[in-house]
């Protein structure tokens, strides 16, 4: 069975407002945090750093980010494999990212 990615908006269907409300919750900002370094990453809790969520509030905030067009998820079996369309939000919303990353860090 080929990997399947799952329904995400094209870059020209993304909207800021959806984008910003997926990001407006401290959870999903932890998650833009471990997923900047731009690598594909599994949906470990204890590697995300997010052990105290339930998992099927974490199955929401994957769902969520992917929905607004913050991440893309790819299917691959049992496992989901999640990563930030950096250049997708970059090129829609210039500047977006880095300012939101900047506040995190510092």
């Amino acid at each position: 069975m080929p990997d399947e990615t799952l329904p995400q908006p094209a870059r020209e269907e993304m909207e800021l407002v959806a984008v910003l409300r997926a990001l407006g919750d401290p959870a999903r900002l932890r998650l833009l945090a471990a997923y900047a370094d731009g690598r594909e990453h599994g949906c470990d809790q204890t590697y995300l750093g997010l052990e105290d969520l339930h998992k099927s509030t974490l199955s929401h905030h994957f769902r969520v980010l992917r929905e607004a067009g913050v991440t893309t998820t790819r299917v691959a079996g049992r496992n989901r494999f999640v990563r930030l369309r950096r250049a997708d939000l970059d090129a829609r919303f210039p500047g977006l990212l880095d300012a939101i990353l900047g506040g995190l860090s510092g």
